[in-house]
């Protein structure tokens, strides 16, 4: 016989909330686009001098380039996170969960169109280089790959602690979702696609959407519970 429900805590013990994780992320996402759309010259030539550091050392190491590029195209790119979103949607509904299913697409779906709708709103161009090691589509910010690798790796980290996971499964997914939410950063800067606040911007974005996300279905829960049982 299952346990009870395991509603999600309100809060964590440092009393930390994830809507005012999300309101600290997302103020400091705002702080930095207007920075961005400015170009303070600060964070410009701060780009700009990561950039070409990391420029310099990847036109000279081919192989590390290639396992990044494998890396950024196919372990960690925004479809493949889409995907292991669709499944964790379709294992909620099938398992009951709708309401949770349908809140957890939402807020992929939201991900993507918020990037898109920042991207053509600020414009920004990519480093432009004479000897490119990799090329990209569409505005540099924020980092799309740094938005939904974060966005993923927070919901399915939320739902697997709604699901009461054992705490050695706990802590491997929790350095999982670390190594591929920050190492789709890296690959991106080092590729040369994207300015570090572009990696940044993604970040604090993702943060904020899933901390927003995971606060607003707590409201809703207390109106209408719906959790995944806990296993015995």
């Amino acid at each position: 016989m299952p346990s009870p429900p395991l509603a999600p805590p309100a809060r964590t013990r440092s009393g930390v909330t994830p809507f005012g994780t999300a309101v600290v992320c997302a103020s400091a996402a705002l702080v930095l686009l207007i920075l961005v759309a400015v170009r303070w010259s600060p964070l410009m030539t701060l780009d700009r001098t990561v950039a070409d550091a990391l420029h310099r050392r990847a036109v000279t190491e081919p192989g590390l380039v290639h396992a990044n590029r494998i890396l950024t195209d196919w372990v960690w790119d925004p479809w493949t996170m889409r995907a292991l979103i669709a499944v964790a949607v379709v294992v909620l509904w099938w398992r009951g969960a709708r309401a949770l299913a349908v809140w957890v697409a939402v807020t992929s779906a939201l991900s993507t169109l918020l990037q898109q709708g920042l991207k053509a709103a600020v414009g920004r161009e990519r480093p432009q280089w004479p000897d490119p090691v990799d090329s990209a589509h569409y505005a540099a910010f924020p980092s799309g790959h740094a938005m939904t690798a974060t966005v993923t790796c927070g919901l399915l980290l939320w739902l697997l602690r709604r699901h009461g996971t054992e705490p050695r499964m706990w802590r491997t997914a929790l350095a999982a979702a670390w190594v591929s939410a920050v190492g789709v950063g890296v690959t991106r800067l080092y590729l040369g696609v994207h300015w570090m606040s572009d990696v940044l911007g993604g970040w604090l974005l993702g943060a904020a959407l899933v901390g927003f996300s995971v606060a607003g279905f707590a409201r809703y829960e207390g109106h209408g519970p719906e959790t995944l049982p806990r296993r015995s």
